[in-house]
């Protein structure tokens, strides 16, 4: 005799655990991390023009000839399509999650919008013959896709925190300002990008920004040190708010940890490329750094400002 399935029956077999979405949250993350260090290395090689037109690689072909610098353009492309298919998963995946949670369904929808405008301005960027300009927001709507993932599997997560830390009122204050000085230093980072000798293209002369590499390093510098200051504060402030065998504080103490250790990186990376003259592959280690910094320091402002959101089983 053949069972009849009722709708319930057929749902229940395509839902995912909260686990399991969480995973997927996480490979789109780290896939959104990934590809902006392959975009940086595109513009490292002088692979930038590789591929002149958009969205084929020339006006009258879909893929490169046999060039390095138009193989890595169109490998960085691909790579797009990969991100894409993760970003997909994660909009599907929220809609399969049971319990389903709308907040989860938003943010993965803010996955969408982010890699359609990166894109759109991605063609824009090949089109204007990279314009130091749009490829600085090209780097800045990166970082709004990482936070949005961050975030996206923070709330993943929610069902693995059972417990509801009350986190004190100087380190929530501290991961706040933390915030908003490591985005000066991004911005101010990319000001020494664009003005820096890395334009892109090596066959092609690409316009660069109206400072000087001195001055806007400076700048950079002025405002690391700052971040250097924070950190201090704010490692002191979670020993004395959470003594290392507190197992409530331990999120927060492994989020510090590894903002110092990437912060001592990314310092020493700086000075290094500033006075070895900006080789090549201390400037590709210094972008991965920077991308990580940031998903830190969203994974940590969260862990000490945000509550759980629905937690479920």
């Amino acid at each position: 005799m053949v069972t009849a399935q009722t709708p319930t029956d057929r749902d229940d077999r395509r839902a995912i655990s909260p686990e399991t979405y969480r995973r997927i949250c996480g490979l789109a993350l780290i896939l959104l991390a990934g590809i902006v260090v392959t975009g940086a290395a595109v513009r490292l090689t002088g692979s930038g023009l590789g591929c002149s037109d958009w969205p084929t690689c020339e006006q009258d072909r879909f893929v490169p000839e046999a060039d390095f610098h138009g193989w890595v353009e169109f490998g960085n492309r691909l790579i797009t399509g990969l991100v894409s298919v993760a970003v997909i998963a994660a909009v599907l995946g929220s809609l399969a999650r049971q319990p389903r949670r709308s907040d989860l369904v938003r943010w993965s929808w803010g996955l969408v919008a982010g890699v359609i405008g990166q894109v759109i301005l991605g063609g824009i960027v090949v089109l204007s013959h990279l314009n130091p300009w749009l490829v600085l927001g090209h780097f800045a709507l990166s970082m709004v896709l990482v936070w949005n993932a961050v975030v996206l599997h923070h709330r993943a997560g929610d069902h693995t925190r059972s417990i509801s830390v009350i986190v004190p009122k100087p380190v929530r204050y501290l991961t706040t300002l933390l915030t908003g000085v490591v985005m000066v230093v991004l911005g101010t980072g990319t000001l020494v990008t664009g003005t820096g000798p890395h334009a892109g293209s090596r066959d092609d002369p690409i316009a660069r920004l109206p400072f000087t590499i001195q001055a806007v390093a400076r700048i950079h510098g002025t405002t690391v040190i700052v971040v250097l200051l924070v950190v201090t504060a704010l490692v002191v402030t979670v020993r004395k708010s959470f003594p290392t065998d507190n197992e409530t504080g331990l999120p927060l103490h492994r989020a510090v940890w590894w903002l110092v250790a990437i912060v001592a990186a990314q310092a020493a990376i700086g000075w290094s490329q500033y006075f070895t003259g900006v080789p090549v592959v201390l400037v590709g280690l210094h972008v991965a750094g920077a991308t990580a910094l940031w998903i830190v320091v969203v994974k940590l402002r969260l862990l000490a400002t945000c509550r759980s959101h629905g937690i479920d089983q």
